[in-house]
């Protein structure tokens, strides 16, 4: 049997595939589409890493804290509310701000007169960062505010809710009244702290200041446009 001859290795090169400007594009854009994920998924979380930030990591430790935090979560319910105008809102549209609350009858006795003046000097002594609280009275009842009372809270949320309805949100420590406190809402729109009857307001001052300061990154003033309220017949 014949022997063939050795031949020499060879060997094939491929042509390697060329990035044209069209192929540079796609890769652009799915660079971007990532991107865009991205940042959608972070604004559908941002709330509640916000939340856990809050609630778990400026957490006071032992008996830091003055007011008591609310744990589970409680938010603002679906619950309409009359403005001082006469609209009629749902008390959700009052999210995006932290919101300080006292709740009294609209004839609003020596007790709820004390609790509207600690919300708004409370408020006015937090300077520039008084516009990232909202100071709030629910008023129950049907009695309306005497003149005196409306003057005073001209910059106050006044809010005509119903009590039975408030209290399945709002509840008072056990053994005191419903408005024997004052409560704190969150930005996100959760009840998160109460306060002690009889407060000592510069305890009440030192837990919204350092809630005010750990949320300053991402809680900013102002809310976003609501829906147009409707007019009570």
């Amino acid at each position: 049997m014949a022997h063939k001859p050795d031949e020499p290795l060879t060997l094939t090169v491929h042509n390697m595939p060329s990035f044209d400007a069209n192929s540079a594009e796609m890769a652009a854009k799915t660079r971007r589409g990532r991107w865009t994920m991205l940042a959608l998924l972070l604004v559908c979380i941002a709330p509640v890493i916000a939340s856990y930030f809050t609630y778990y990591v400026i957490r006071p430790e032992g008996k830091r804290n003055y007011g008591e935090l609310i744990n589970p979560q409680r938010p603002i319910p679906a619950l309409m509310v009359t403005d001082a105008n006469g609209l009629q809102k749902p008390l959700t549209q009052w999210k995006d701000q932290w919101l300080l609350i006292s709740v009294a009858d609209g004839a609003c006795d020596a007790a709820c007169q004390q609790h509207l003046y600690w919300q708004r000097q409370l408020r006015e002594t937090l300077g520039k960062e008084k516009e990232r609280l909202d100071w709030v009275w629910l008023r129950t009842g049907t009695t309306l505010p005497n003149p005196e009372t409306q003057a005073a809270t001209a910059k106050a949320e006044v809010l005509a809710v119903d009590a039975t309805a408030l209290a399945q949100w709002l509840q008072p420590a056990p053994g005191q009244r419903l408005e024997d406190h004052l409560y704190l809402v969150d930005p996100i729109g959760n009840w998160m702290m109460r306060f002690p009857a009889k407060p000592d307001l510069k305890q009440v001052k030192r837990d919204v200041e350092r809630l005010l300061r750990a949320s300053s990154f991402w809680d900013q003033p102002g809310r976003l446009p609501q829906a147009v309220s409707k007019e009570l017949p």
